[in-house]
């Protein structure tokens, strides 16, 4: 690999993890945009930087203008939101708007100065870490060492106030210092990242990998670590492909690369993903039919014990279309708890199936006892909670319930309640 393009990678990786990292914080804070306001600040302080050294393009001092200049942004947020009656969300809108138009119109005005349009500081904008090289590489990618140093040393107290700010109060977190040193810190990232990523992408970068971890777990060292990676690879990905396409900044690579890490995320993530929420939501409702199903048969046989119900007449209960009745009942079938009667349209419960549909009619019927004994409910408002209960209902509850109630015999509806055999 080419030891530019080695450079390059390196700290877009180290910015990638940083920005990670930290964006799970700025994330479970709810300060999504806080990352946006900051970058979009640091652009008047980086053509500031370029105008008072007489057009030197140093980096370091590019740094200094834009963490000053992200500084006096934070600043300004704080104070509009405190001091005035104005809204987080809109006091971000305002600082964003109005310093990113104080950095265009610098920008412009360098543009037109003699050489100007040599200064490349338009390549803040978008992004151009192929352009850096070795000494811009080590000076951004030991800034973002150094935000992760002070993430892991401040830990813990940053854990507690994202989690519960209250019981940080209590146990004497300084709340008011530690939001000021997220601030700070995400001033660095962004101040690490602009000539990666560019001011007007950088709040990709620091929402994007935490919201993406998100998805696939609960667990904050989880998250942070997923993050990480996240940013790591997006900031990788973006950087090679930049570099083998040197006319596309850098940035909307690194963004679009996220950005598909966040939509497998977010589609398939085992615990949070939509399609297999989906799918949960959907085997689900498919065992509620069923049980609805093995429930109705039982009703059918305790009213009219010498019928042999047919898929007509649980259609007529159960509102299902003949093929969606038919595969609930061949997959009840293969479970061993229906089988055909004489003829193929009829159906009856097997002696599992009897066991099976006692349990859910004997929760159903002992919830319904409860409403209307702890509840002071009629016994025509209980019914319709019941039918969703007697799903959900644990086997733990259901002792607790028949304990409390002291088992009853009947139900509101004078039904009696049927309990297992020898437990009677």
């Amino acid at each position: 690999m080419d030891a530019n393009l080695l450079y390059v990678v390196s700290g877009s990786v180290l910015f990638g993890i940083s920005a990670g990292v930290l964006g799970c914080f700025a994330f479970l804070r709810k300060r999504a945009l806080m990352g946006d306001a900051l970058a979009h600040a640091a652009l008047p302080g980086v053509c500031l930087a370029y105008l008072l050294t007489g057009g030197m393009k140093h980096p370091l001092l590019f740094i200094v203008g834009a963490a000053a200049s992200g500084l006096l942004g934070s600043f300004a947020l704080n104070t509009i939101t405190r001091r005035s009656r104005i809204k987080e969300d809109a006091a971000i809108g305002l600082v964003l708007s109005v310093f990113f138009g104080v950095g265009i119109m610098l920008l412009t005005y360098i543009q037109h100065q003699p050489l100007g349009n040599q200064s490349g500081l338009d390549k803040f904008l978008f992004g151009q870490a192929a352009s850096l090289i070795g000494r811009d590489i080590y000076l951004f990618g030991s800034l973002a060492l150094v935000v992760l140093i002070a993430m892991v040393l401040a830990y813990k107290e940053l854990k507690v106030i994202a989690f519960d700010p209250g019981f940080a109060t209590g146990i004497g977190v300084p709340i008011g210092w530690m939001d000021t040193f997220l601030t700070v810190l995400i001033v660095l990232v962004v101040v690490a990242g602009l000539q990666a990523v560019g001011v007007v992408l950088m709040a990709a970068m620091v929402i994007t990998p935490a919201a993406a971890a998100r998805q696939w777990t609960d667990r904050l060292t989880r998250m942070l670590g997923l993050a990480g990676l996240f940013g790591a690879t997006a900031g990788a990905v973006g950087a090679v492909t930049s570099a083998l396409a040197p006319r596309m900044p850098t940035g909307p690579w690194i963004v679009i690369a996220i950005t598909a890490i966040f939509a497998v995320s977010i589609a398939f993530a085992p615990r949070h993903g939509m399609l297999p929420r989906w799918w949960r939501h959907a085997r689900n409702a498919t065992r509620i039919n069923r049980e609805n199903i093995l429930k109705t048969l039982y009703r059918l046989r305790e009213d009219q014990p010498a019928l042999t119900p047919t898929i007509d007449l649980l259609r007529r209960y159960r509102h299902l279309s003949v093929g969606r009745a038919l595969r609930l009942l061949q997959q009840l079938a293969r479970m061993r708890l229906v089988e055909q009667g004489g003829r193929p349209e009829e159906w009856q419960l097997t002696p599992n199936g009897i066991r099976a549909a006692e349990s859910l009619v004997r929760r159903h019927r002992l919830w319904e006892v409860y409403l209307t004994q702890y509840l002071q409910l009629g016994k025509g408002q209980v019914h319709a909670d019941a039918e969703e209960i007697e799903h959900v209902l644990t086997p733990e509850l259901e002792v607790e319930l028949e304990a409390l109630l002291h088992r009853p015999r009947l139900d509101p509806h004078a039904r009696p309640i049927p309990y297992e055999r020898g437990g009677a």
